[in-house]
C-alpha cells in the first residue's frame, strides 16, 4: 500500500521545499511555486506538463449588491485578453482567455500552464463531476485514510 510513502502537503509553499530536501521525487505543486524556485532559488527542478491538472477560478457578484455594475466592468476588464496576458509577467500563470496568449511575452511563454504546446494532454477538472460526486468521493477518502 501506498499510503505510509505518501508525504502530505502543509501549504502550497511546502512542495518545493520537499523537493529541495530531497523528501520527495515529485510533488504536485502550483507551476508559480516551482517556477519560482527555479528562477529565484537556483533549484534544478523541472516542471512536466504532461497530463497538468488545469483548474479554473470564478468571478462571483453578489445579487442585490450595491455596485453591480462595477463589478460587471471589473470582471470585463479582468478577463480581458491584456488584463490576462499581463498577469504573466509578474507570475507564471497561464491566461484563460485564449485571446490573451497573442499578447504574452514569448519569453514567458514557456512557463505558462496554458501555452498552446502545453494544454495538449492537460487534464480539465470537470466541476459537474465533482458537485455530483465529491460528498461520495471525500467520504471514500477519508475512510481510506483511518484504516
Amino acid at each position: 500500500m501506498i499510503k505510509k510513502d505518501i508525504v502530505w502537503l502543509q501549504s502550497l509553499a511546502h512542495a518545493p521545499q520537499l523537493l529541495a530536501d530531497g523528501q520527495v521525487v515529485m510533488t504536485a505543486a502550483p507551476n508559480g511555486r516551482i517556477y519560482d524556485a527555479i528562477k529565484n532559488a537556483g533549484k534544478h527542478f523541472e516542471i512536466m506538463w504532461d497530463a497538468a491538472e488545469l483548474t479554473m477560478s470564478l468571478w462571483t457578484v453578489p445579487k442585490g449588491g450595491p455596485r453591480r455594475d462595477d463589478a460587471y466592468k471589473f470582471i470585463a476588464f479582468a478577463a480581458s485578453p491584456a488584463a490576462q496576458a499581463d498577469v504573466s509577467r509578474y507570475i507564471p500563470y497561464g491566461p484563460v482567455n485564449k485571446d490573451a496568449i497573442a499578447f504574452v511575452n514569448p519569453v514567458a511563454l514557456p512557463h505558462l500552464p496554458t501555452a498552446p504546446y502545453h494544454t495538449g494532454n492537460a487534464l480539465l477538472i470537470d466541476p459537474a463531476f465533482w458537485a455530483e460526486k465529491g460528498d461520495e468521493l471525500r467520504q471514500r477518502f477519508t475512510a481510506w485514510l483511518a484504516k
